[in-house]
């Protein structure tokens, strides 16, 4: 169920956890987790419609 919470968190799905320890460099990894399961929702779209149409 984490991973679930985590992709919710990154497309502002959910609030985040207050508690979480604050980190520039673990801030840039979610930034870049962020942006690569944009680009997969993105190219999982795209091949949806490719094979539908």
């Amino acid at each position: 169920m984490g991973v679930l919470k985590q992709i919710a968190e990154y497309l502002y799905l959910k609030k985040k956890d207050p508690n979480r320890p604050k980190d520039k460099w673990i801030g840039y990894m979610h930034g870049i987790n962020r942006i690569s399961l944009l680009i997969f929702i993105l190219c999982l779209v795209i091949l949806a419609i490719k094979l539908l149409a």
